[in-house]
């Protein structure tokens, strides 16, 4: 067997891995597994793509590829180890945007080896080079708008800059303005490929990038996460094309396609356009910011919190993104094994966009060894919010906001959100009663049925475990007593 037959069965290996790595990555049962493959997946293709690079280039070059390797690989895992679950929207960002400026250095340096060797010199036949010049266009748009869009969603997801739409004057014109650009340029270059052509094209893309995502909003930004991961996959396959490496091309290609049908399944639940949000909120006009009160809120103490707790039958935790920041997945756990105990029914109810990465929610709970039976979607809990004696909002605000339903000129109007004001109490975890994410104010902070539990949430539970502690072992309400009948 030759290094070159060697390398590509790797490659196909590699694939299998990689997908069997998505597989096991839809269920968290399996998540693990799928994780496992995907490291071995990279691993296999990674000493397949230098043992089969060493046949055709110096010794010199294969030690400089293994010291990027050693680097990249001691910064990865330093990073793996300091970031917390809260930065792990914006670290993901900033990966997507590698992969987008990967992506146009190598477009740039496939136009520049042409260039310089002459299309005689090069593997690419005269017949091919339009089609290359076109790939080599399209591979550096895809990747430059990539590189800008996740350099602004990370700022938006890091706070560094304000989460709200920006609006241009004509946003959606000098959108539709920029793909007409392009498409211009790309048959322009095609024909008759020019520096000056390249250097448009590359700060067109950037620009275009950059709007696109500074126009979304931050209710939004779930989806946006998603949908430059989707970019960074197809910017990782136009790559593979410039390279001629499969691999590359079927690794960019599952990424790409897997994270658009993720864009599309988060944009169904919460009722949005998938056109209108990967075309940078075509279409969407931006209210103003509803930040004033809209009414008296009623504040509660951890000790009456757990006294409703203890006399009730069933409770719904509903998380957010403020549990993430406040690290109180733990306490929030321990709190659901304890009121179990006592005979109460708790389920957690987690809305598609609940924090700022998709199953973000989700990973937290099952590190916290939440069981997987309790945690239930939108779509499951929504209609048990009437028969609930308690549902705790822990750090979530725009996805239990009943504006959205209510006010049709909300920022939010028309996407589906967790039903919490239907149920008997609701306790409001939050350190203020500043607006959420998305900017606007939630008017069920004001409703009759509705306190707030100011303070920081994990020391807020924390509170309430030693409130419930010092009330004894066993409750005393309807959920208890039946118990004890029952026995």
């Amino acid at each position: 067997m030759t290094s070159t037959t060697a390398s590509h069965a790797a490659d196909l290996v590699a694939a299998l891995l990689f997908i069997l790595s998505l597989a096991g990555l839809s269920q968290h049962r399996t998540s693990r597994a799928g994780v496992g493959y995907g490291i071995a997946g990279m691993a296999l293709a990674l000493v397949a793509t230098i043992v089969l690079a060493a046949q055709s280039i110096t010794a010199g070059a294969v030690a400089l590829i293994i010291i990027a390797m050693a680097l990249g690989g001691a910064l990865g895992l330093w990073r793996a180890r300091q970031v917390e679950m809260t930065q792990m929207p914006e670290l993901i960002a900033v990966l997507h945007s590698f992969v987008g400026l990967a992506a146009v250095l190598v477009g740039w340096d496939s136009y520049l080896e042409v260039e310089s060797h002459g299309s005689g010199q090069t593997r690419i036949a005269a017949d091919l080079l339009g089609i290359h010049h076109a790939e080599v266009f399209i591979g550096i748009f895809i990747g430059a708008v990539t590189f800008t869009g996740s350099i602004v969603a990370f700022l938006k997801l890091s706070a560094r800059i304000a989460s709200r739409p920006l609006t241009l004057p004509g946003k959606n014109a000098l959108n539709l303005g920029a793909l007409a650009a392009f498409a211009a340029l790309t048959i322009w270059f095609t024909v008759s490929p020019d520096l000056a052509l390249m250097v448009a094209v590359t700060v067109l893309a950037l620009a275009l990038g950059w709007h696109l995502v500074a126009s979304i909003g931050g209710g939004d930004m779930p989806v946006v996460v998603s949908m430059l991961n989707s970019y960074s996959g197809w910017a990782a396959a136009a790559a593979g094309f410039l390279l001629d490496n499969n691999l590359l091309i079927v690794t960019g290609a599952l990424v790409g396609s897997s994270g658009a049908y993720l864009s599309y399944i988060m944009c169904k639940a919460m009722n949005r356009s998938f056109i209108s949000v990967i075309a940078g909120g075509f279409g969407i006009e931006s209210p103003a910011r509803g930040d004033e009160e809209q009414g008296e809120h009623r504040e509660i103490r951890a000790r009456e919190a757990a006294e409703l707790l203890a006399q009730a039958s069933s409770v719904v935790i509903t998380p957010g993104y403020g549990m993430a920041v406040a690290q109180a997945q733990h306490p929030v756990a321990e709190l659901t094994r304890r009121l179990r105990e006592r005979g109460v029914e708790v389920r957690f109810g987690v809305h598609p966009v609940a924090g700022r990465l998709p199953g973000h929610m989700n990973v937290l709970l099952a590190e916290a060894k939440v069981p997987y039976d309790i945690v239930l979607e939108m779509d499951e809990i929504n209609d048990d919010f009437a028969e609930t004696s308690v549902v705790l909002v822990i750090g979530a605000n725009d996805t239990v906001n009943p504006a959205a339903t209510d006010d049709p000129s909300s920022p939010i109007a028309g996407m589906p959100v967790l039903r919490v004001w239907e149920a008997e109490h609701v306790v409001v975890f939050k350190r203020s009663m500043a607006s959420g994410y998305a900017g606007v104010q939630n008017p069920l902070f004001f409703r009759e049925n509705s306190s707030m539990l100011f303070g920081d949430a994990k020391q807020s539970v924390d509170a309430i475990l030693q409130a419930l502690g010092d009330a004894g072992p066993h409750a005393s309400g309807p959920a208890a007593q039946q118990t004890a009948a029952a026995g």
